[in-house]
């Protein structure tokens, strides 16, 4: 293997592992926010948590309103961040990725079909109720940074492989739960709005393609589309995910064009007056501002954003979710659908840990699939359970299939809470019992 290969491939293991430890430090901070959400609901200062989340912010016009309660702007509007990092993961793994060929997609992308597939089937044959019919897509998708977490738990002895097919798992997982949302957890649609966002959002791939990329413009236009979606009845979050698609990947200049440039500069700031002030002379100004313009080719814009968004979406945003979002009165006015929480808990830990292994199984058994070789059966059923995490995406789902029925939204929490946490013990307990024994 030449020295080339050897430092391309370890730029993509750090750059995975640097990914891994964010996320396993937004599992911890989410876990945190959550037992906070669980304590201030239920001490007493429980009414104050609801007051806060349901104050009403916003602006009206003569035409136009936007006025949400603000637990609504953070699944709206702060998850949108969120979707839109999603978005950018999904297309540079479909691109450069752990996505970007069939034989590389296969493996994960069956997985998280079973994954998906299998726990909404539970959720159907196990619900008995009609009123809580639409919460099957609640199972569905996986939390990447608790089930990364604990893999970080587990430390070195968790084979590197096993951590990239849970990337790319979850990552399908995510794609195919926003494909579920905006299927089947819209409404009454307004197709005129709808055909004024996709035109702005054909313009702007069309500028991409042209390499006219704008950051600013990126944004203003986000924010129109954005409105546009909620106001079209699409929940918002979609646009996220779509504007993603519109950063482009590539650079404007390659490695060796940059170098050339950087050389020139560092030889012209060599030559420019140093004014032995703390300001720059004209002439190391001119050679800063020429730096600046040819990172700025040189620069990924998509590598850019996602990594200036990772931290505030994994760190903030959705452990404001979670404070926002996990907060279950157990001593609530409304009674607890004990029916609706089984449901879930069976969905999650044995409908995930049956799709997962069991399609994996099935396709390596057919021979469809080649699974690395240190990935052993006992590493796919413990991230199987590991599946069954869904706590982020699972509760914004339970907000949008039981939006006006607050009993059903608490009892949906409080299956997600009991099922992530049975489902994460499990995984844990398999995969520690697995890298103590001699490989």
């Amino acid at each position: 293997m030449s020295n080339k290969e050897i430092s391309g491939k370890g730029s993509v293991l750090s750059s995975l592992q640097n990914f891994i430890k964010s996320e396993s430090l937004s599992g911890v901070l989410l876990l945190a926010a959550t037992i906070i959400a669980l304590i201030w609901a239920n001490s007493a200062w429980g009414e104050t948590y609801n007051a806060i989340w349901q104050y009403e912010l916003g602006f009206s016009f003569d035409v136009f309103e936007l006025k949400k309660p603000l637990i609504l702007w953070i699944n709206d509007g702060l998850m949108a961040i969120f979707f839109f990092v999603i978005g950018l993961e999904v297309k540079r793994e479909l691109t450069i990725g752990e996505l970007n060929s069939p034989k590389k997609i296969a493996f994960p992308l069956y997985g998280a079909l079973g994954g998906m597939i299998i726990p909404a089937l539970f959720y159907y044959f196990i619900n008995s109720n009609p009123e809580t019919a639409g919460g099957w897509g609640i199972p569905m998708a996986t939390d990447i940074a608790f089930a990364l977490a604990v893999l970080k738990i587990l430390g070195d002895k968790i084979p590197l492989s096993l951590k990239v097919f849970l990337t790319a798992f979850a990552i399908v997982d995510d794609l195919g739960a926003v494909m579920v949302i905006a299927i089947f957890y819209s409404d009454n649609i307004q197709i005129s709005l709808l055909i004024i966002a996709s035109i702005l959002l054909l313009i702007l791939f069309f500028l991409t393609y042209r390499n006219l990329y704008s950051k600013s413009v990126l944004i203003v236009v986000g924010l129109v589309v954005w409105v546009l979606f909620l106001k079209s009845g699409i929940h918002p979050t979609l646009a996220g995910v779509l504007l993603a698609f519109a950063v482009p990947l590539r650079q404007k200049v390659d490695a060796s064009l940059f170098t050339k440039n950087l050389e020139t500069i560092t030889g012209e700031l060599k030559l420019a007056e140093d004014t032995k002030d703390p300001v720059l002379s004209s002439g190391q100004l001119m050679q800063i501002d020429n730096l600046e313009k040819w990172t700025l080719k040189f620069r990924s814009p998509l590598q850019h954003l996602e990594h200036s968004l990772h931290t505030v979406v994994g760190n903030f945003i959705i452990p404001v979710f979670a404070l926002a979002n996990a907060g279950v009165m157990l001593n609530s006015e409304y009674d607890l659908n004990f029916a609706l929480i089984t449901t879930l808990v069976a969905s999650l830990v044995l409908g995930k840990s049956v799709g997962v292994s069991g399609i994996v199984f099935l396709v390596k058994k057919l021979k469809i699939v080649q699974i690395p070789k240190e990935i052993n059966n006992m590493h796919i059923i413990g991230v199987s359970f590991l599946a069954g995490i869904g706590f982020t995406m699972a509760i914004f789902i339970a907000s949008l299939a039981f939006g006006n029925s607050p009993e059903y939204i608490d009892s949906a929490k409080i299956g997600i809470l009991i099922g992530s946490l049975v489902s994460a013990v499990i995984g844990f307990v398999i995969l520690k019992l697995n890298s103590n024994k001699k490989q």
